[in-house]
């Protein structure tokens, strides 16, 4: 490995925070952050999130155990506060404390987040304008991830570079800030640190690790996308507010789309309640992203991806995809150095 001279000390912050040597943090990815990539990811360095999703309160807990016997660097749980399994698993957290805790999917309310610090657990909070960054600090998060909406799974409205003008370089003093969308490489990890960031998030290229377990199918359809191939899922009607998703094209996105027009008119028949229709949609994202990750159907399931999908193109082992990481990002500091005239 590489001397990381002038990376080392950019990546305190959020090293520290994280107790990781790297603050790269492999983003919660249902179906794909099992235990096996999240304790490969903190094995060699960096910070693993293990994805809560809708399992059974009793498989996410067996799997936090599993997590535990295969490494001994701290992890931290996922939470999708949209998903129907959320509050049986925040409440399942007071007994298997884990050292952080993600919430994801929307934003918690201030018990929420109130819960989950009672557990001694750090809490990680999703920001995607700056009244929202106030509000999870207000309630006492002790990190924002900042996700542009060029990342894959729920994603919100916001480009990352815009957010990063909008929110971390107005709240980055206050509270360590992750980076996260689009980012794929060394270069663009150097660059965050650089404007403020206490590290960054990364989940497709986790994707394309031999450590995932996802399906060789799946990996296969990301190693010939391309950056326009992954799409964020439209709104039809607000009477159904639904969480862009971003997946690569297919015909499970076209059923998804079918779905939601199937709940408006049930909506406007009064055969359904709102809630009802949005846990039906969760549903199908659970349901599509499990065909596709674990049984490789690649044409029905659902292929959520990034745009940073486009940069990717071979499958690595997660050591190999660090140190090319991190060598790349001292490398871009080394050229900073020599454009700014420095010696």
């Amino acid at each position: 490995m590489t001397e990381l001279k002038y990376l080392t000390p950019l990546m305190k912050r959020g090293s520290d925070f994280l107790q990781c040597r790297y603050p790269i943090i492999c983003g919660a990815m249902t179906w794909v952050s099992e235990p096996n990539l999240v304790a490969a990811v903190c094995n060699n360095g960096c910070f693993g999130c293990l994805a809560g999703g809708n399992a059974p309160t009793e498989v996410l807990r067996s799997q936090i155990e599993e997590t535990r016997k295969l490494t001994s660097h701290s992890f931290a749980v996922n939470l999708i506060t949209i998903a129907p399994a959320y509050h049986s698993h925040l409440e399942m957290l007071k007994e298997v404390k884990v050292p952080y805790i993600v919430f994801a999917g929307s934003f918690p309310k201030e018990k929420e987040v109130i819960a989950a610090k009672e557990t001694g657990a750090r809490v990680l909070c999703f920001a995607s304008t700056a009244s929202i960054a106030e509000r999870m600090i207000r309630f006492g998060a002790d990190a924002i991830i900042l996700e542009g909406s060029e990342a894959g799974g729920h994603i919100g409205h916001v480009s990352s570079t815009v957010l990063m003008q909008q929110v971390m370089f107005r709240f980055s003093d206050q509270i360590p800030m992750f980076c996260a969308g689009g980012i794929a490489t060394g270069k663009m990890i150097a660059h965050t640190l650089l404007m403020g960031a206490a590290g960054a998030q990364l989940g497709t290229r986790f994707v394309m690790t031999e450590e995932c377990k996802a399906h060789p199918r799946f990996k296969e359809v990301f190693s010939k996308a391309n950056a326009r191939d992954a799409v964020s899922t439209p709104q039809y009607d607000s009477k159904l507010p639904v969480v862009a998703v971003r997946s690569l094209r297919n015909k499970g996105m076209e059923q998804f789309g079918k779905l939601q027009l199937d709940l408006l008119r049930q909506l406007e028949a009064g055969t359904i309640h709102r809630q009802e229709a949005q846990e039906q949609v969760e549903k199908f994202w659970i349901g599509a992203l499990c065909r596709a990750v674990v049984d490789g159907d690649v044409d029905h399931g659902s292929l959520m991806a990034g745009q940073s999908v486009g940069l990717v193109d071979r499958i690595m082992p997660i050591k190999e995809l660090i140190e090319e990481l991190v060598t790349e990002a001292e490398s871009e500091l080394v050229a900073v150095r020599a454009k700014l005239g420095c010696c």
